[in-house]
């Protein structure tokens, strides 16, 4: 009898190939479930943008430069920039492109480079802080960095 009931199996060999398989299946089903459902709240994730807190105030920048690490001090008041870097002060116009984007142009440059005008990109902020990337206008940005809110 046994083997008259193991033969009607085998008689449609992908049905108990079939449910051989099924809890492998079941196994994988899972996991890609998973996986899709991590790609898709990674996807939502939007990094915070208060940008309008940064328009104006006391700010610092360090970076490396020329294998020294130097520190920048500039205060922004909406539409005027002041750095101070080396004893030196450099005033600049900017000009909000939106929100989060603004361009920056020195006010007496002292050379052709100094002439060009910079966009400045704010990615993301926190508390006191936030996060830029910048390049010359019309071209890839070069560079990023942090600024830190001061006062």
């Amino acid at each position: 009898m046994k083997t008259a009931v193991l033969k009607s199996w085998t008689k449609s060999g992908s049905d108990l190939s079939l449910f051989i398989r099924m809890p492998y299946l079941a196994s994988n089903m899972r996991i890609l479930l998973f996986c899709l459902l991590l790609v898709s709240l990674s996807a939502c994730y939007q990094p915070e943008r208060d940008c309008q807190k940064f328009r104006n105030g006391t700010f610092s920048f360090t970076t490396i430069l020329n294998e020294d690490t130097v520190t920048t001090r500039f205060i922004r008041q909406d539409t005027l920039e002041i750095d101070y870097y080396e004893g030196r002060a450099d005033s600049s116009s900017i000009r909000w492109v939106n929100d989060c984007e603004f361009i920056v142009q020195k006010l007496k440059p002292r050379n052709r480079a100094e002439k060009q005008a910079i966009l400045m990109k704010i990615l993301s902020t926190t508390e006191n802080s936030y996060t830029f990337e910048y390049g010359l206008i019309g071209q890839p940005p070069t560079g990023k960095g942090t600024a830190l809110k001061t006062d």
